[in-house]
């Protein structure tokens, strides 16, 4: 392949990238007409994936970890029932859409080159598609939803029961689909290492606008079922037994860090470390119970709780936290896990190495671009003039270290 030609051409067709996706959909769409009921009525998000997919093949084509990437993608793509046929339409609708965004700059050799490219990535997410069926895992696990939690207006956590064995490590996150918003599927982190009931609990934030996280937040009651994907994600225990540990999440974040620090309680009840739980607003801090039963497994763990002050605008609980971890010692010596929304993950990762911690040793999943916070807007007045740059990609759409949640070519 030529990566070069590769490269250059999907430079132009960036800079044109809406119009590039929006010309891709609809012409698979006209040429293939029964492949849109694969696809969820909202297909926005979807846009963000494809761009996102796209984006990370081309930025990695040296990369010795690509193969590993598309075989996991193909992986994922099992519960969006994708066939070699879906595959050889999405073949030629992505060529024709960069074709026809390209313009002047699509060449017969630019053409072949993508021809070429996109047949070796679907040749490799086949391979892993097939290698997954092949040992036997499904295409997704049903669950039975067997209690549901809430925590205020905009947060609940609900306890599934697997149909089949689960197989997970803590820390990791699953992609979920339910009846109420059809062929849908969106991440959300698992709590609590395995247990022996073979429970999991999902904690899920409604986002405003979200059909998914609304339906599972005020609407998913006991008795319903689930669909889970098969679980991804690179937040999962590195440091070896004695090693010193910081935990820090915001929101639901939580949830996978209540996983590590369950498993650390089984295996290693000596660890020393600190946890920081921040949230929103004090009616938000729904982790409290369940981090003072932790720190009992551990006493070696100092836990901290940061909310904003009462009457204060909301984001002051991250300020907050971040003077508290400017008043800490020895980052260099800590292994940090971290967990929460994109924006707070980058913010809180960026402090944490002028703190003095190897960035080897932070741990979080990988996440899009959200810029430098090299500032912090204080006031109203900053912020209005000095807006956060816009997203392409779905605030959802993490790239795990380890191996892919299954940012989409397809459905």
């Amino acid at each position: 392949m030529d990566h070069q030609l590769l490269r250059s051409t999907f430079a132009v067709v960036e800079r044109r990238a809406e119009h590039a996706v929006t010309f891709f959909y609809s012409h698979l769409f006209r040429h293939n007409p029964g492949v849109r009921e694969l696809f969820p009525e909202d297909m926005l998000p979807q846009r963000d994936r494809l761009l996102a997919a796209l984006t990370h093949v081309v930025t990695h084509l040296e990369d010795p970890g690509l193969a590993a990437y598309l075989g996991q993608l193909g992986r994922d793509h099992r519960r969006f029932l994708a066939s070699p046929a879906l595959y050889a339409a999405v073949g030629q609708s992505l060529v024709a859409a960069f074709a026809h965004a390209a313009g002047a700059a699509w060449t017969i050799e630019a053409e072949k080159a993508w021809t070429e490219a996109y047949g070796h990535v679907a040749d490799l997410m086949l391979a892993g598609a097939d290698a997954a069926a092949g040992a036997g895992e499904p295409a997704w696990w049903d669950a039975d939803v067997v209690r549901h939690a809430r925590y205020g207006d905009d947060l609940a956590v609900l306890t599934l029961r697997p149909r089949r064995p689960l197989p997970y490590l803590p820390g990791q996150y699953v992609s979920v689909s339910s009846l109420r918003v059809p062929r849908v599927w969106r991440t959300y982190s698992l709590a609590d290492a395995p247990r022996p009931d073979g429970t999991v609990e999902l904690h899920v934030s409604r986002v405003a606008g979200g059909a998914m996280s609304t339906a599972l937040v005020e609407e998913t009651g006991p008795g319903e079922v689930l669909r889970l994907s098969a679980p991804g994600g690179g937040l999962v225990a590195r440091t070896p037994p004695g090693g010193l540990r910081t935990y820090i999440c915001g929101g639901t974040g939580w949830a996978p860090v209540r996983a590590l620090l369950a498993e650390a309680a089984g295996a290693e009840p000596g660890l020393e470390g600190r946890l920081f739980v921040v949230a929103r607003s004090r009616e938000y801090l729904y982790a409290r119970e369940a981090a003072e039963l932790l720190k009992e497994r551990l006493p070696g763990l100092n836990v901290t709780y940061i909310t904003a002050a009462p009457r204060q605008r909301k984001d002051r609980a991250t300020e907050r936290l971040l003077q508290a971890l400017r008043a800490c010692v020895r980052w260099s010596a800590h292994d940090v896990y971290l967990a929460g929304p994109p924006a707070f993950v980058a913010e809180v990762a960026e402090v944490l190495e002028e703190l003095g911690t190897d960035p080897a040793r932070i741990h979080h999943d990988t996440l899009p671009p959200v810029g430098r916070f090299t500032t912090r807007p204080s006031t109203a007045a900053e912020r209005l003039l000095s807006p956060p740059a816009p997203l392409w990609h779905d605030p959802e759409a993490r790239a795990p270290r380890a191996r892919s949640r299954g940012t989409s070519f397809g459905p």
